[in-house]
């Protein structure tokens, strides 16, 4: 890979990691609703979990998604109904700390992880990303890729759990903080627009 296109690269994924998305929503909820420390695992299970989408799909999912077209249409309503639910579970999430065990738990290393394979947004950087900066698709290029995602992830949603984090000292007040998590839910599904309707 020439300096030039890694460069490129490292520009692509910066950009695509930062901003908001689905996980990157998820993580601030998470931050705000159960703070820095109970959503590592949910940070680590992005990070690690993408840079493993993004090393599969080099290695040959993108030609099945380009022989099965179908697996689109399965992945996009697979998609929905996850977001949809994760939604619905940010919106009625209790006050951090409130007395009693509602249930309520962040997402765990695996679940983070496995959210990838249905995240829009995901699949999207990285079928581009294979596209775009492993045209050869070469074991060490894909690599690069890879790691190339999975070494911006850490930062990325750690800085999004951060951010949660600060927001929680904001919302000490039960009617903010159902605010604020209602608003994550309806961010979060307006983030599936680009599915519904591409």
């Amino acid at each position: 890979m020439s300096t030039d296109l890694f460069l490129a690269l490292l520009g692509f994924a910066t950009v695509t990691l930062f901003t908001p998305g689905p996980n990157n929503l998820m993580l601030m909820a998470s931050g705000t609703n159960f703070g820095f420390g109970r959503t590592v695992p949910h940070m680590l299970g992005v990070a690690l979990g993408f840079g493993a989408m993004v090393f599969l799909v080099g290695l040959g999912l993108m030609g099945l998604f380009e022989r099965l077209p179908q697996l689109e249409t399965v992945l996009k309503f697979a998609a929905i109904a996850y977001l949809g639910w994760l939604a619905w579970k940010i919106a009625h999430a209790a006050a951090p700390d409130a007395g009693g065990d509602d249930g309520a738990r962040p997402l765990t290393f695996w679940q983070a992880a496995a959210f990838q394979w249905v995240n829009p947004k995901g699949w999207s950087m990285a079928l581009t990303a294979v596209a775009a900066y492993a045209p050869d698709r070469s074991f060490a290029t894909i690599v690069i890729v890879a790691l190339a995602f999975l070494t911006i992830g850490l930062p990325s949603s750690g800085l999004w759990a951060l951010m949660g984090r600060e927001f929680r000292r904001l919302l000490t007040n039960p009617r903010r903080l159902t605010l604020f998590n209602w608003t994550m839910a309806a961010l979060l599904i307006a983030s599936l627009y680009p599915v519904l309707f591409a």
